[in-house]
């Protein structure tokens, strides 16, 4: 059975929607942001850091599991919780997002999609059976519908058929999760994904349809894939409204700090998004006052003071600027770790300070 009052919304103002999320293995105060272990692990860093930081929940990539090492080695090892050792909630994707970027030598059917693994050139399938059993057998608190993801900017047929193949799958989605949690003590919950590309009649029809299947959550996918932002915040404008107010929104894939603070104000609850560290990985850091440095650049050679002192991170509340940039260019791993610390760190401690705004 599901949890009790699953999500609760506390409060709603012109900043944001302020809740929680009960799953098995806790509460997640809203909003907030998912840092994206694809593989059961962050890039460089440790399980107990991200908790330091204030990471509630793990996002986990059901394709690269599936692919290595596979959901029968995990789930006898006691699920993804017990195998990565991480014990708050974790959230996987469908997969579907890692499928379709590989369009170019895919082939797409009404029963999934066939294409070959990026490791070996292994024929794969994946589609709504598939996707709901490996995330079953991985054991995940949240887990999302099979959909398709054309880029945002593709011609107008190409997303009504994605919509009409989401919305197919999505059924289909809802039918095997139902089937597959009489067989399980652990029922995670299911989000829907709204589809539609730039279109908002699309957008609108998705997210009409998927409602009325009633999903436990509403994902807005499709998004920060090649539209301009404010693009982006016209479909969140017009599929927001939509959405009902008791169950969590997730805007998969974005963003910077000041698109999250811009997309909570428009009522989202739920990001996730690799940018963060990815430009941590070349240098590109989020400071405490707003600011954003590259820390690879040679001006920063002989700046020997605190790379934050006013950061989540105690790395960079101790080390200096010029010591990070010495490690940039010896190409040391610790300057990753560092980077990443402090982005991550700046990008939850965002989210945070939104909730305690609320709380005022």
């Amino acid at each position: 059975m599901y949890p009790t009052l699953m999500f609760t919304l506390q409060s709603t103002s012109s900043i944001g929607r302020r809740g929680n999320i009960r799953t098995a293995h806790g509460e997640i105060q809203t909003p907030f942001f998912m840092p994206v272990g694809t593989a059961g692990a962050m890039r460089g860093m440790t399980h107990e850091q991200l908790g330091e930081l204030g990471a509630q929940i793990l996002l986990c990539n059901t394709y690269h599991l599936h692919l290595q090492p596979g959901e029968e080695t995990i789930a006898p090892a006691g699920g993804l919780h017990q195998f990565i050792h991480w014990k708050k909630p974790i959230l996987t994707d469908s997969g579907g997002y890692q499928v379709f970027s590989m369009r170019h030598t895919s082939k797409i059917e009404d029963t999934g999609v066939h294409f070959r693994s990026h490791r070996d050139g292994t024929p794969l399938f994946l589609g709504p059976e598939s996707a709901m059993r490996i995330q079953h057998a991985l054991g995940a608190d949240i887990i999302m519908c099979f959909d398709e993801c054309p880029p945002s900017t593709a011609p107008r047929q190409d997303i009504e058929q994605a919509v009409d193949r989401t919305l197919l799958w999505a059924k289909q989605c809802k039918e095997w999760h139902k089937e597959l949690c009489k067989k399980s003590a652990h029922v995670p919950l299911l989000f829907g994904i709204v589809q539609g590309g730039l279109e908002r009649d699309l957008r609108e029809k998705c997210a009409e349809e998927l409602m009325a299947m009633d999903f436990d959550g509403y994902a807005i996918g499709g998004l920060a894939v090649g539209e301009g932002q404010e693009e982006m915040y016209g479909v969140l404008d017009a599929v927001c409204p939509l959405l009902p107010a008791e169950k969590p929104r997730y805007l998969m894939g974005v963003g910077t700090i000041p698109q999250l603070q811009n997309c909570v104000a428009k009522g989202v609850d739920m990001f996730d998004c690799v940018l963060p560290m990815r430009l941590a990985r070349h240098g590109h850091l989020f400071l405490s006052d707003g600011s954003d440095i590259r820390l690879s650049h040679s001006k920063w050679k002989n700046a020997h003071e605190a790379i934050d002192a006013h950061s989540p991170s105690l790395l960079s509340r101790t080390h200096y600027k010029s010591y990070l940039h010495h490690l940039f260019k010896v190409h040391e791993r610790l300057a990753e770790t560092i980077a990443c610390m402090q982005n991550l760190g700046m990008t939850l401690k965002t989210m945070q300070d939104l909730r305690e705004q609320m709380n005022d």
